[in-house]
């Protein structure tokens, strides 16, 4: 018997995303970007009048309104929760009408919806963490606001401010950590902000936010806009949605001033501590025990002016070399930091070359390690009926992530404990699937040689990838108050290349491309969501090979792709339009991807 496929109809193109994807975008980043560099310069310079006009030019700009829509509605991680509105999609002939609603002139006829809260489980803890997610239109109203203001409080921030920054990630504390300790053994205030986004005081941030009179009023209604938990309404008298898109920003301003303020409680004689912030979490150094008493103390009565305070269970001292309250050093943002005592052979140097008698190492903590081993656990018990190739599949973006995360430290002994944990995680699911078979037959099966690298767990096609594959690269602090918005962008792409959490397959892509998309030809920066395309699909043949891919921007990818097939392509979710040429409806699927670090 014949086999026989129904023929493909091929549907006109739809006008609509036909016309959204035409749009000139290049030239919409450029003058958009050009607009924010002129309000980082005119706040560096001090001219506050300046920066209000050029805002509400920014803010009144086509431009700025388009991408701010393409930025919740394609690029957002998030896009597909949904407010009280239950919206999840925005077709492009919405898209156009959510780009004039949001239009400066509509903001006296415009009332924000509450924002519909959703708990998720918190990494590694029983608490969940309660999310505030607002309708698409809030949202965009939001992107809006935050192109305007990020900018001019870039140009403000303190130097030691990592969280929630472009440009700026965990890594780059932990680098200034290593600075600030490196030489000399110091006691440590190691203190988490109680509730940072909950709990901020509006009148506080809105006194705070340096802005004229028609934001300032925007932003107030965002914060009273209130909750809808569960079909129940509830007012909102402090705090800031964490969910919303531009509550970050709004958080990072709430706690600006803390550096300085704290360094100028200090008198010269006494020793200025040194102070590193990341979101909520934050650490002061100083080389007496008096000196990180009293920054604990400046520090709780500095932030009960905004109605924040330290949390008691995640607030301690510590020493980096000594032990202190039965603890030498500390964790912070997943890392262990302390100083190891040393002999004269291996003991840390200052930079004259003086031996210091210790060393200063930063590895992944216990917890860090004993999640992932409960992660790649979860995925092989999950998986064990399936085949090998799909096993692979599901583990190599973990064992990716997990080490690229700590590649810029001491951690080959983590990754070789790792790897032994794995290593006996996968025979005990060989075992479980061949129990009548010996040791040698099945490690035969699942378990190939490879010259100089041992026993790889592996398939014709496909290979798991080791921890220990990944090599330890240091990363490179931030310079100073540097900002993507100072205009160096050839500094920001060469840094972005480099990034930890960059695998190598991009950080070669990007070198290639020097830092631009090969798709709108715009140098990448660090929130973008780079991906990987192939130049000749594989579904005509095209291999795996570097030269047979390139990097571009997420939206670029989802335009190349819409040239062709009609509609809209979203990669990693699904065609929004048209359904009405389908024989059934579009199925709304969440990303796998998840959100990006901070």
């Amino acid at each position: 018997m014949v086999k026989t496929k129904a023929p493909k109809i091929k549907l006109p193109p739809d006008p609509e995303s036909e016309s959204w994807n035409k749009l000139p975008w290049r030239k919409l980043e450029q003058h958009v970007y050009r607009l924010q560099k002129r309000i980082f310069k005119a706040e560096s310079r001090g001219n506050t009048r300046a920066v209000h006009k050029l805002q509400k030019l920014l803010m009144k700009s086509r431009a700025t309104r388009l991408l701010a829509v393409r930025r919740v509605t394609q690029d957002n991680q998030g896009k597909r929760t949904a407010g009280i509105d239950g919206v999840k999609s925005v077709k492009p002939a919405q898209r156009f009408t959510l780009a004039e609603q949001i239009h400066p002139k509509q903001w006296s006829q415009y009332k924000p919806q509450p924002v519909r809260r959703i708990y998720i489980p918190k990494p590694g803890k029983d608490e969940k963490r309660p999310l505030g997610i607002p309708i698409m239109r809030d949202r965009s109203h939001q992107c809006l606001v935050k192109f305007a203001l990020e900018p001019q409080w870039e140009a403000k921030f303190e130097p030691n401010s990592f969280g929630f920054r472009p440009g700026r990630s965990c890594h780059d504390a932990i680098q200034t950590i290593h600075t600030n300790i490196c030489t000399q053994a110091k006691y440590v205030l190691d203190a988490d902000i109680k509730g940072a986004f909950d709990h901020i005081d509006h009148q506080a941030l809105l006194a705070k936010l340096d802005t004229y009179p028609a934001v300032r009023l925007l932003v107030k209604a965002w914060l009273k806009a209130g909750i809808i938990d569960n079909g129940i309404f509830d007012e909102t008298r402090k705090g800031t949605p964490q969910g919303g898109v531009i509550s970050p920003l709004l958080m990072n301003i709430a706690l600006h001033g803390m550096e300085t303020d704290l360094i100028a409680a200090y008198r010269w004689k006494e020793g200025r501590p040194k102070f590193v912030r990341y979101a909520d979490d934050l650490v002061v150094f100083h080389p007496k025990l008096e000196g990180v008493e009293k920054a604990k103390e400046i520090l709780s009565e500095w932030l009960q002016r905004i109605g924040l305070e330290l949390k008691p269970s995640k607030t301690r001292i510590t020493h980096t070399l000594m032990e202190y309250q039965g603890k030498t050093g500390f964790d912070f943002l997943g890392f262990t930091i302390r100083q190891y005592p040393m002999g004269k052979t291996h003991t840390g140097k200052r930079p004259n070359g003086q031996p210091l008698g210790f060393k200063t190492l930063i590895r992944p903590s216990k917890e860090a390690i004993a999640h992932h081993v409960k992660e790649t656990h979860r995925l092989v018990a999950e998986h064990r009926s399936m085949k090998q190739e799909k096993l692979i599949k599901e583990l190599n973006p973990v064992i990716y992530g997990w080490a690229n995360y700590y590649r810029s430290i001491c951690a080959r002994r983590a990754f070789k404990h790792c790897d032994m944990v794995l290593f006996r995680q996968l025979e005990r699911w060989a075992n479980r699937r061949h129990p009548n078979k010996n040791r040698h037959w099945i490690m035969q099966k699942y378990w190939k040689v490879d010259e100089g690298k041992g026993w790889i767990f592996r398939t014709p096609d496909l290979q798991l990838r080791n921890h220990q594959q990944t090599y330890i690269r240091r990363h490179v602090k931030v310079k100073g108050t540097a900002s993507p918005y100072d205009g160096n962008l050839l500094y920001w792409s060469q840094r972005l290349k480099k990034h930890p959490l960059l695998n190598g397959v991009k950080a070669k892509l990007l070198q290639k491309q020097e830092g631009k998309c090969r798709w709108c030809g715009l140098y990448f920066k660090d929130e973008d969501l780079i991906e990987i395309d192939h130049i000749t699909p594989k579904s005509e043949g095209g291999g795996e090979e570097l030269s047979n891919k390139f990097a571009l921007h997420r939206h670029c990818h989802d335009e190349r792709h819409s040239k062709k097939a009609n509609g809209t392509y979203d990669k990693g979710h699904v065609t929004e339009e048209p359904c009405d040429g389908k024989l059934s409806s579009t199925v709304l699927k969440t990303s796998r991807s998840g959100d990006t670090h901070a």
